[in-house]
């Protein structure tokens, strides 16, 4: 990764989007500091920190940098956009009309997604803005009037038109980096919001556990940054690995030419669904805590013993919503049947299977059982977070392994992007002698 980077920054070209993307990357950073009109900052965290964590509210912090709990212009982040892409990628599948303008389209076509996707984004963000000023309005009561410094019809436009015009920039900063920066704008600006918790989530527990506890835990602290580094490395290793299914092509005689003959691999990703079924289950699982929140009802037996993202019971359905949306979404990203009959156009077959239906039913096997490796993997990710927390009843460590995991992934397809930029250039440089 370090020595992608450098041979990048010798290119002059790859060097000013680099540059590019880091000024996109501080203006942002920037801007998640700039508080909302008619929000007293101080009381909002306060709030947060007392009876929002452990909902889905939380994630969604998380995602935006700590945005979110101090309520400034960059509080959606990215959720909206996130939202509207799987939106989208979801009715393309469902509705025909999408799914032939997104395959047979071209280039006008993905603009026109583009296009629906930026309006569906800008429609949810709004929604989600009412939705926080609604929250703000529950809990001004409980602070005394203290959360709000104005509660009236203008005050709650301003508030929404904000969250919705900030995270419309967000969506635009996010292409910018996309078109003139070194690509994956959205992953780069959720990267740069998840570093930014780095300090408060695992330095700051851990000088605390070695230098403040009575008496000392710096053995937990050794323990926990071991477990952190370890953790990277597994989330590197399952994310590359991937099983290759051995491909044959037939020859092929044209003319006085042979074609095919050759011998490739299928390659299925282990984990092909990424961070997807984390954040659906999550967001399922939270559901009731996150709807009580909002209504500032959170409190109660129910809350504490079943919805509470301690529970054992929360666990339980957090594993199998992971386990169900994994397979959800490994049968949206892969089509057996589509793969097999492209196989049989382009003269392949898998050695020992034939054509057709064995093959598909083949891949489809395959795909399962690594769908059932994979989805185990992210619920030991998500999970790992739960089981810490009761480890260390009275430690702060807050950085999950979802954190990791997208942290990981984004840093993988930054690199890959890269390095597929300097065989452009490279490419380039040796047609142009």
């Amino acid at each position: 990764m370090l020595t992608t980077l450098r041979n990048a920054w010798k290119i002059v070209d790859l060097r000013k989007k680099i540059f590019f993307t880091l000024l996109i990357v501080l203006l942002y950073r920037i801007g998640n500091v700039v508080p909302v009109p008619f929000v007293n900052v101080d009381q909002m965290s306060l709030m947060f920190e007392a009876n929002l964590s452990g909902t889905i509210l939380d994630m969604i912090n998380m995602m935006s940098g700590n945005a979110f709990s101090m309520a400034t212009i960059f509080a959606l982040a990215i959720q909206p956009y996130i939202n509207s892409s799987i939106i989208i990628q979801l009715l393309t599948i469902a509705i025909p009309a999408l799914e032939r303008l997104s395959k047979e389209g071209g280039e006008e076509g993905k603009k026109k997604i583009t296009k629906i996707t930026r309006m569906t984004t800008v429609a949810i963000a709004l929604l989600m803005g009412f939705a926080y000023f609604w929250m703000l309005r529950s809990y001004n009561s409980q602070y005394s009037g203290m959360l709000l410094m104005r509660s009236d019809f203008l005050a709650a436009v301003v508030i929404i038109l904000s969250f919705t015009a900030g995270s419309t920039l967000v969506m635009w900063l996010g292409e910018q980096i996309t078109e003139h920066g070194i690509g994956n704008g959205i992953s780069m600006i959720l990267f740069a919001n998840i570093l930014a918790r780095f300090p408060g989530s695992i330095i700051a527990p851990l000088w605390d556990m070695s230098f403040t506890k009575t008496p000392s835990q710096w053995y937990w602290a050794i323990a926990l940054l071991i477990g952190v580094i370890a953790l990277i490395v597994f989330v590197i290793f399952v994310s590359q690995a991937e099983r290759r299914i051995p491909v044959q092509y037939a020859k092929r005689v044209v003319g006085r030419k042979v074609y095919g003959g050759q011998s490739s691999h299928l390659p299925i990703k282990v984990n092909m669904s990424g961070v997807m079924p984390i954040i659906f289950a999550q967001s399922i699982a939270s559901l009731p805590a996150t709807i009580a929140a909002f209504f500032g009802k959170q409190h109660g037996w129910w809350s504490t013993h079943v919805f509470g993202s301690t529970t054992w019971p929360y666990t339980v359905l957090y594993l199998l919503l992971i386990v169900g949306f994994s397979y959800f979404y490994a049968t949206i990203q892969y089509n057996p049947v589509e793969v097999a009959n492209n196989l049989k156009k382009n003269g392949g077959f898998i050695p020992g299977f034939r054509p057709g239906k064995p093959t598909s039913d083949f891949i489809r096997k395959v795909i399962n059982k690594i769908t059932l490796f994979g989805a185990l993997y992210l619920g030991i990710i998500a999970v790992l977070p739960i089981v810490l927390g009761a480890v260390l009843k009275d430690s702060s460590f807050s950085f999950g392994g979802t954190s990791v995991l997208i942290v990981v992934s984004v840093a993988l397809e930054t690199v890959t992007a890269i390095e597929a930029q300097m065989m452009m250039h490279n490419y380039s440089g040796f047609l142009e002698k």
